[in-house]
């Protein structure tokens, strides 16, 4: 049993609450006492399951990153993008910060895998992207 005073508009009452289980509860005001329904806690609906898209057997497989050649840099996990560090047009060397990603708290940067010239970007900031999805093309 919990007992609890108040003062309201310069009267004091003094409330004391019993709990019978976890539909009821005995409520006394100032020695009057009361049974009180208790609100049913309503369940948080679960946080919907990012499901990854397969690709089918048929489709062609999206081009690689490659040493000498166009390169799509491609988000290593689901986050949001934070930040990009380049613009079309721009030459980046290898292992330059060309974005930054956020995913399970942790600022995650993205580097160039190869010296080239960025020819697209494909994301914004604020953007939500998934694990694979295209971040910027270097060629």
């Amino acid at each position: 049993m919990k007992t609890f005073k108040y003062t309201i508009n310069g009267k004091i009452y003094e409330v004391t609450v019993d709990k019978k289980d976890e539909t009821l509860a005995e409520v006394g005001v100032n020695g009057a006492y009361y049974k009180v329904e208790l609100e049913k806690k309503e369940e948080e609906p679960a946080a919907p399951k990012i499901q990854r898209p397969v690709a089918s057997a048929s489709a062609p497989s999206a081009p690689k990153a490659a040493g000498s050649g166009k390169g799509a840099i491609k988000s290593p996990l689901p986050g949001i993008i934070v930040d990009v560090k380049v613009s079309v047009g721009d030459t980046v060397n290898k292992g330059d910060t060309v974005a930054v990603l956020e995913a399970m708290k942790m600022e995650n940067v993205i580097s160039a895998p190869m010296a080239g010239k960025v020819t697209s970007i494909n994301v914004n900031p604020g953007d939500s992207i998934l694990e694979g999805v295209v971040i910027l093309t270097i060629e």
